[in-house]
């Protein structure tokens, strides 16, 4: 009874934590890869996916890290998927004591122009603990309709891999596939078992 107190209160001080940190933050009005304009984005710009060069400013902003760093990231997830058609700029938090939840908010941009806003949120259960705040940065791949977005995609935290001081790991769900790379403060240790649905509007519970 006494644990499970305690856990009541660890859960509710990092979903408070989370909640505050996510209304707090607004994501960017406008594409951020249209801030950088170059002959090759230019030679790109009839093609219905981002190139590396489009991504590299973009990422490096949002996240707050390093052009080297952003370049790093990026060169592993093209190289292990290709180009990506959109991609989301969002910030999240997340608090787990075994059992955990995150919830975030963002925008989905698409190489063709169609932009939406959005919010996730899910449940996870495992082997991990402590809390966490991030900006997110999430690569968007085989998705032919922005209204598919608005699912529930599973993933699995511990076959997450760092590059260059960032988090990355694959979501996947009706032959769509998301790369969150995730740049932030915190504690999270050991792997978990998750699932993140994406929404149309802010949900309380976390299913």
């Amino acid at each position: 009874m006494k644990y499970y107190k305690n856990y009541r209160n660890f859960l509710k001080i990092g979903l408070g934590i989370a909640t505050l940190f996510v209304s707090s933050c607004a994501t960017a009005p406008n594409d951020p890869t249209t801030t950088m304009i170059d002959s090759e984005n230019l030679s790109q710009s009839g093609e219905k996916t981002y190139s590396e060069s489009e991504l590299l400013y973009a990422i490096s902003n949002h996240l707050g890290v390093t052009s080297e760093s952003a370049a790093s990231a990026l060169e592993r997830l093209f190289s292990d998927r290709g180009r990506p058609v959109g991609y989301i700029t969002g910030q999240e938090g997340s608090g787990a004591a075994f059992v955990g939840a995150r919830y975030g908010q963002g925008t989905l941009w698409m190489k063709d122009g169609q932009k939406k806003k959005l919010y996730w949120q899910g449940p996870s259960i495992g082997f991990d603990g402590g809390m966490d705040v991030s900006k997110v940065f999430t690569l968007v791949y085989g998705l032919k309709d922005v209204e598919y977005i608005y699912q529930r995609f599973p993933g699995a935290d511990g076959a997450a891999y760092l590059v260059a001081g960032m988090a990355v790991n694959y979501q996947y769900a009706n032959g769509i596939t998301l790369a969150p790379v995730r740049s932030g403060v915190g504690v999270r240790l050991g792997a978990n078992l998750n699932y993140t649905s994406y929404t149309r509007n802010r949900s309380v519970l976390p299913f």
